[in-house]
């Protein structure tokens, strides 16, 4: 045969194993180096080792000796490490399964992209040839908009510098399609591709497609008889997807929610009686387009209980055991209701903690029997020390001084414990607005069984508002406004603001400044410096009519009554001055040179407000407040009582009264539920009510109304002309004709409101939306005099000079007897003998109506949105009217940016 040499290549495992392509899809890699003709050879050990072993071996087996092993193509591993992967070594005897076991071991090391083994019978020589796995130069994620680059890459193992493997870039996909499931994207698909570089790099790239947020398509039920499917899926969370369902996040699969669910119907189950509800099971199957889910539970519902005997067991000494069982809420004979047993350990938790045992530990004990389905349930109170204050530690404030919150506190050290009281301190202390939101005050155990630690862990908040804002308004128009305002002056808990605010209609400036707690006593004195600028076209939203300023002082003093009651007086001076542009509602009908507002032009109810006065005004409100928050109330009642007297000093006298109610509670599911009334009236004492001293409804007050659209009005209607040429009356509530609010000296107004709850990422964002109901009115006016101007013509009014005289418009003539001008005379006649034309305006035919003083509730109802923007607050409202008078003014769609209404 010339050569008895034979060379054993062994490459179909590494092509089972690895392909011959990277990844999937990518083109096949061909090797790109030929082997090396210089490989190097084993050490010269090895080859003393080999002769060594070739004495010993039989002369059949001498053929297949290996006497040397050589490694070519490697670049950054070292030849001797690659021979450290195998078990071949000299002096073995090659055979086919040694050669395959070493493809093996070099596919276990992913170092490779390739490699292969030749044997060479006549030398003994083994070469191995290798092409090693790339170098990562950057990982690439392409394709992801919902979850950021920066909540990814901490999934991935792989890194720059790394070496490539298939292994890890399939870890890498699972890692990332899981991430996406967290997020609810359950038909997302990650395809790695990779961009090959010189000097054997790789660039790795993700593309990412991440597919439609899988929702629920349908919760199926089966095994309930008691109750219906459309039952049952209200207590979940989980929400079927649907048109319904557009603003809720619960429509999206989540495998923690489908456990909660399970709790939550069996918590219903129970708390209807059937204490041996399961179930059975809850499948979550994928839709065959991977885009939404169906879930299914399988229930059993069991036999419905009632409560048997029902007792309480207290071992306390100040508790009787028969007083607290006749406390009960459930009696025997009742439907058993596992919540009742939970609401009754807390009430008899508290009940204990209200009389200093902080430590009470209530136990139930029930017993069920199935024959005569039923429950006995016993209550033991077991017995524990009373328990007193040890200490309170105030920790964290830095810049809030101690005495500021411990203030708050409404026990104190010595005290024996109560648990309303601790409740009581916690809220108040969160009302100040100065600490982290949901802040309690925490209790630890003191040196003593019978003693307690009260801490107060607080965490500040910033307490200064920087505020400059510009916004838009469906009521004012463009605003710009400006505040500072630090709510925890010097760590004192003073109060003082500086604000500006100027827009289309209104301009105000104020400074004020509040003490709450005078001398460490519960005093709180404050004080309020303002200007108003208004004209009337911030109430009509047509050219304005008349301008109102006011410049006052406030100072209040408030001190508390009870714990949930307080008192404030209040004395308020007002210089007040009413003006209208002379040039245009001023007149001389007389001739006696005395030019007067004329009701004619501008309304005898303006013309009566006009002047400057001063008001001297006392206040006196009593206020009765239990609610969570003063911000955001959840929960809690507001009452206020507000009785005001001008007439000390002054050139105004009249007695005001309004009174204010509130109510807040959570209707469950995060839905806060609210009610709201109030009412006013107001009696002039010996005059007149002035009409800067009524109350208004409309925009702000009662949604669905324009700005003052309720309530006692004049209306002016100028007649047209027709097509026949005959004068008709323009209709109500044309822009053409004059509407001015008169206000009335009593009102009501009642606001219902239901605050729907969105998911996280919408309350993230500050978003609120409500449903609500609005009924209202003011009323109770003296019936003013009205107008009408001569018909059909109108009503012409003359110019008249500073000494009452009629004025003429004169008209000059040029040489070619050509209009080259006019000029106001007194003359009736001109130097040409022309009769002048008298100066003065002419005023469209008009007549006037009464409207709108009627007490019948004004009813509106509709959505709204509250949103915290980066530009301010801002409100947007659309109402229907369901019931309005004859003139009122209606408004479907109002919004606010940039300030409040």
């Amino acid at each position: 045969m010339g050569s008895k040499a034979r060379t054993i290549i062994s490459q179909h495992y590494a092509a089972t194993l690895l392909g011959c392509t990277m990844l999937a899809g990518l083109p096949a890699q061909a090797l790109a180096q030929d082997v090396d003709a210089q490989a190097q050879s084993t050490a010269a050990t090895q080859q003393e080792d080999a002769a060594t072993a070739q004495a010993e071996v039989p002369q059949a087996q001498q053929d297949n000796l290996i006497r040397s092993i050589a490694v070519a193509g490697a670049q950054r591993l070292e030849p001797e490490t690659i021979v450290s992967y195998i078990q071949l070594r000299p002096g073995q005897t090659y055979t086919a399964a040694a050669g395959d076991q070493a493809l093996l071991d070099l596919a276990q090391t992913e170092l490779f992209a390739d490699f292969q083994i030749a044997f060479n019978e006549d030398t003994g020589a083994v070469v191995i040839t290798v092409e090693e796995n790339p170098i990562i130069n950057r990982i690439i994620l392409e394709g992801n908009r919902r979850i950021d680059n920066d909540k990814i890459v901490p999934e991935i193992n792989l890194a720059p510098r790394q070496i490539f493997t298939r292994s890890r870039v399939r870890a890498d996909v699972a890692r990332i399609i899981e991430l996406y499931k967290r997020q609810g994207r359950f038909a997302a698909t990650v395809e790695p591709q990779m961009v090959m570089l010189d000097q054997n790099r790789v660039d790795v790239i993700f593309e990412i497609s991440e597919g439609p947020k899988s929702k629920v398509r349908q919760i199926n039920i089966i095994g309930n008889e008691v109750f219906s499917d459309g039952d049952l899926r209200d207590e979940m969370v989980t929400r079927e997807d649907s048109l319904f369902a557009l603003f809720s996040s619960n429509t999206s699969y989540d495998p923690d929610r489908l456990a909660f669910d399970q709790q939550k119907l069996r918590q219903f189950y129970l708390t209807e009686g059937y204490a041996d509800f399961r179930v059975v099971s809850a499948v979550a199957e994928l839709t065959p387009d991977k885009r939404d889910f169906i879930i299914t539970y399988v229930v059993e519902e069991g036999e419905r209980y009632k409560f048997g005997d029902v007792e309480v067991v207290s071992q306390l000494r100040d508790f009787s055991s028969e007083q607290l069982s006749a406390g009960l809420s459930m009696e025997n004979g009742d439907w058993y209701n596992a919540e009742l047993i939970d609401n009754t350990i807390e009430g008899l938790t508290e009940t204990a903690g209200a009389f200093g045992y902080a430590f009470a530990d209530v136990r139930p004990r029930i017993t069920r029997n199935p024959e005569t389905r039923t429950m006995d349930v016993t209550f033991t109170v077991a017995d524990a020390p009373r328990v007193y204050v040890e200490a309170i530690e105030i920790n964290g404030n830095t810049l809030t001084q101690d005495k500021v919150i411990r203030r708050e506190f409404r026990i104190a050290e010595g005290d024996a414990f109560s648990s309303l009281q601790v409740a009581r301190s916690s809220a108040r202390i969160n009302s100040l607005g100065y600490f982290q939101e949901n802040f309690e005050v925490e209790q630890v155990e003191g040196s003593s069984p019978d003693r307690i630690i009260l801490q107060a862990n607080v965490q500040e908040e910033p307490t200064g508002e920087l505020s400059l804002s510009a916004g838009f308004s469906s009521l004012e128009s463009f605003i710009f406004n400006g505040s500072i305002r630090q709510n925890n002056f010097r760590g004192r808990g003073q109060t003082i603001g500086l604000g500006v605010n100027y827009s289309r209609y209104s301009r105000s400036a104020n400074i004020s400044f509040t003490e709450p707690k005078v001398f460490d006593r519960d005093i709180a004195l404050g004080f309020d410096i303002y200007r108003q600028d208004y004209n009337n076209g911030y109430f009509n939203r047509r050219n304005a009519t008349y301008e109102q300023a006011t410049t006052g002082i406030s100072l209040r003093m408030g001190v508390p009554l009870t714990e949930y009651m307080s008192l404030l007086g209040s004395y308020t001076l007002n210089y007040q001055q009413v003006t209208v542009a002379e040039q245009q509602f001023f007149a001389d009908f007389d001739g006696d040179g005395v030019s007067q507002c004329e009701p004619l032009l501008a309304g005898r109810y303006l013309c009566d407000a006009l002047g400057d006065r001063l008001q001297s005004i006392l206040g006196l409100t009593l206020n009765y407040s239990t609610l969570d928050s003063r911000i955001r109330p959840t929960r809690g009642e507001n009452v206020q009582l507000q009785l005001q007297f001008a007439g000390l000093g002054g050139d105004t006298r009249y007695v005001r009264t309004r009174v204010n109610a509130a109510k807040y509670w959570p209707l469950g599911a995060g839905f806060i539920g609210s009610l709201r009334l109030e009412g006013g009236y107001i009696n002039g004492l010996g005059d007149d009510v002035l009409l800067t001293d009524r109350f208004f409804l409309g925009e702000g007050q009662i949604r669905g109304f324009d700005i003052r659209g309720v309530g006692p009005r004049v209306v002016r209607r100028f007649y047209e002309r027709d097509e026949n040429n005959n004068q008709v009356l323009i209709p109500l509530g044309d822009r053409r004709n004059q509407d001015d609010a008169l206000g009335g000296e009593a009102y009501y107004l009642a606001r219902a409101e239901i605050e729907i709850p969105l998911g996280s990422g919408a309350r993230e964002l500050g978003l609120r939306p409500s449903v609500f109901v609005d009924v209202g009115s003011v009323f109770n006016v003296d019936t003013p005099q009205l107008t009408q101007s001569p018909l059909p013509d109108g009503l012409f009014i003359p110019q008249r000079d500073g000494q009452g005289n009629p004025l003429y418009v004169q008209t000059i003539l040029g040489d070619n007897g050509q209009i080259i001008g006019s000029l106001l005379t007194t003359n009736l006649v001109g130097p040409d003998g022309r009769v002048n034309e008298p100066a003065g305006q002419q005023l469209p035919p008009f007549t006037e109506e009464f409207l709108g003083d009627t007490p019948s509730p004004r009813v509106t109802a509709g959505i709204g949105v509250n949103w915290n923007s980066p530009f301010g607050p801002f409100r947007i409202d659309v109402a229907y009217d369901v019931l309005s008078e004859r003139g009122d003014e209606t408004k479907t769609f109002s919004f606010n940016v940039g300030t409040q209404f």
